[in-house]
Parts: C-alpha cells; structure tokens; sequence
C-alpha cells in the first residue's frame, strides 16, 4: 500500500500540478485528526495544564485550537477542488459517451431480426453529435466541472431548477437533430408541424422559465437579507433533492419526480415515432405547471432572516441570580444564528456577537459527535473586557454575513 501510494504521489498532476491523490489522501487525514482532536477536547484531556485551572481560559484555547484546526481543514478541501472538477469532467463525459455506445448496442440487437433502417442511422448519428457537442462545450469549462458547469449556483451548489431545464433542453435538442439527420437522408415522412411539438415547447418554456425566476426570487432575497445562502464545499448529486442543509425537500423532489417522469414519456413518445416530435397530452403539460408552481412557491418562503428574541445573563449550577456585568457569559435566544449548510465547524468559526463597538467572536464548545456552542437557536459568549458598564446593543452577524436585530442590554460594573 505505501509503494502504490508513493508511486501515485510521484506520478503528479496531469498538468505537472500537485498530485491530486495527495490532495485527497491529505484532506481525509486532516477531516479525521479534526474529528479525533474535537472528541479529546470534548472528554477534557489535551488542555494545557496551566490553563485547567480556569474555566474561562481553557474555553477559549479549546476554541482558538479548534477554529484553527477547522482553517486547516476547510484549506485542505478548497485545495482538492481543482482534482474534483477534473474527476466530474471526466466522468460526465464517460457517462455521455456510455450513453451513446448503450444505444449502439440496443439498436444492434433490436436490428437481428429486422435489419438496419436509416431510423436507426439517424438516432445513432444524432446522439454521437450532441455528444461531440457537449464534449467540446465542457472542455472550456473542465476546471469547474465541465458539462457540470451550468447546473452549478452561486452557492456551489447543483441547481434543481437549472438541471431539470437542462435535461429538457438536452432531448429538444436531440429530438431537432434526429429530425434534421431524417431529413438529410431523404425520409419522406419527416413532419415538423408545431401541432404535435406543441406540448413539449410548453414544458420547454415552463422549466426554463422556472430556471430564471428562481434564480431572480433567490438573488432577491439574499440581497433583502430575507435569505441567507452559505457556499458549499463542493457540488452534490443530492443537492438536486435536499436543501442547503442537506435534508430532503418536498418541493425539490417533487419537481424533479415529476419532470423526469414526463422527460421519460417524452422520449418514449421520440422512439415510437422519431419522424415527429414527440407529443405531449396537454393534462401532462399542466401537471408539470402545477409543479413548478409548487417549486417557485417553496423558493419564496423558504430560509429566513436570523432574529434575537432575548439575551439573558448564562448561569451555571451553583450561581446565584444577579445582573449581567463584565466578564460575565451571556446567552443569546433566537433564530436563524447557524443558516442551512453552514454547520460545519469553518463556517461556525465565522460567527461573530456585536456587543457596543466590540466583536467578539462565539466560542466553540465541542461535545462527543459535534459542538453544544453555537446553535441555530442559541449561543453562548463572554462579555470582553473591553466592554463598559452601560447600555449596550447586541446583535449577531452570521457565516452568511447578516446581521440581526439589535437588542439593548445594561451592563453593571
């Protein structure tokens, strides 16, 4: 295992570049000692000795070690980016490709018994064209994924809308070239009349249409602080199913459920009769309507701004009950502190309270298995120094970069 592993590390980039299984290996070997240093922190053992002695200072070395540490890691991923891209680009391309000799094998074996028709001609020469297409079309792009590129948001996450619009786009375009290789060939039974197209046009304009104003609504929102939007490490299948947080939605999954059950009628309807366009029942159409109404829907209410409800002295077993004065650690009630896909611990080291004119940033405080501070409704953080006894605003500022309401406390010396 060592030998292949160094001949691997010796052998390069493609480009002459660092070695991209290097990158890998050295990402994975940072993740686990990040895991293995926060689950030694959370049992209490690696703090230095002179600091055990107070709770305060141990907290926010346990924090800086651990924020640093994060750093490390969130460096070691951004640096496997560029073999990432690479690896997408080359496997869209294969399975492109794959999809094209798959056809050629059907139609040979379908062709046994009834012999080569130009049909079969036409659909072989127009999948090896949108192939060719796409190939030279992700080669400009093959550092950000290739034919992935398009279907990529802001966020660095696969777009359901974009995907979905691609998809359908792919097999209009498939369709007018089957059409067109049938024409070349002489076919006298070609028929491009929009009565049959009718219907796939619509769904064609339906989710390209969806494709912009999704877009639009999501600009929208992030720029009305109404939405907040953290950029992924790296893009996922499962993105096209689940939200930023990586959970299921409903929305997302209906939409795509239902287009692609539609796509496939579609090209079913393509393979009966490839001498039209494939017709689609208008009951279909407005099936995929009501999706889209149900996606856009569920992009305009979805996420939230952060919000303070109240921010109350922390008290630990044994304390008594008194007001909040310097040094202490006060505990900030709310909404929204940690927004979907920001829970990893680089995006959790951004997090920053605003107490007057200090900053002061919110500690970590890893647990077994994850961290108890911050959360998405409450987080825990220490009154600075530097703070005066007075009135005095507090207000939250997120990974995402929007801040909360202000929320007026008193401070006693």
């Amino acid at each position: 295992m060592a030998v292949q592993e160094a001949r691997q590390c010796g052998s390069g980039g493609a480009e002459g570049g660092p070695c991209p299984h290097c990158e890998r290996s050295g990402h994975r070997r940072a993740v686990a000692a990040f895991l293995a240093r926060r689950d030694e922190l959370a049992a209490g053992h690696g703090v230095p000795a002179a600091l055990a002695h107070s709770p305060v200072a141990s907290r926010q070395w346990v924090s800086d070690e651990l924020a640093q540490s994060a750093r490390t890691v969130a460096a070691r991923g951004r640096g496997t980016g560029g073999a990432r891209c690479d690896r997408i680009h080359r496997g869209t391309l294969a399975v492109g490709w794959g999809a094209v000799l798959a056809l050629l094998l059907g139609q040979a074996l379908t062709a046994l018994g009834t012999g080569w028709t130009g049909t079969r001609t036409a659909a072989l020469g127009a999948a090896v064209l949108l192939a060719a297409a796409l190939t030279a079309a992700a080669r400009s792009h093959r550092h950000r994924g290739g034919v992935v590129a398009p279907l990529l948001g802001e966020d660095n996450r696969l777009s359901t809308s974009r995907a979905v619009a691609a998809a359908w786009l792919l097999l209009s375009v498939y369709a007018l070239l089957l059409l067109a290789l049938r024409l070349v060939t002489g076919a006298p039974d070609v028929d491009l009349g929009l009565g049959r197209g009718a219907g796939l046009l619509a769904v064609l304009a339906l989710v390209g249409l969806t494709a912009v104003v999704a877009r639009l609504v999501v600009a929208l929102r992030i720029a009305g602080r109404r939405l907040q939007k953290v950029r992924a490490d790296r893009p996922r299948p499962s993105d096209l199913l689940c939200d930023d947080d990586g959970r299921a939605s409903l929305t997302d999954a209906q939409y795509v459920l239902v287009s692609a059950a539609v796509l496939v009628l579609a090209a079913v309807r393509l393979g009966q009769a490839p001498d039209r366009l494939p017709g689609l029942p208008w009951a279909l159409v407005l099936l995929v309507a009501v999706s889209v109404a149900c996606y856009l829907f569920g992009k305009c209410v979805e996420g939230g701004r952060p919000k303070i409800f109240s921010v109350v002295r922390a008290r630990e077993a044994g304390d008594l009950d008194a007001p909040i004065r310097t040094g202490d650690d006060i505990e900030i009630r709310g909404t929204g502190f940690v927004p979907a896909g920001a829970a990893a611990p680089d995006p959790l080291t951004r997090l920053v309270v605003r107490i007057g004119p200090v900053h002061a940033h919110v500690p970590l405080v890893p647990v077994p298995g994850g961290f108890a501070n911050p959360t998405d409704t409450a987080l825990t953080v220490p009154l600075p120094a530097d703070v005066e006894p007075g009135r005095m605003e507090v207000s939250v500022i997120t990974a995402a970069g929007i801040e909360t309401n202000r929320v007026v406390i008193d401070v006693l010396d």
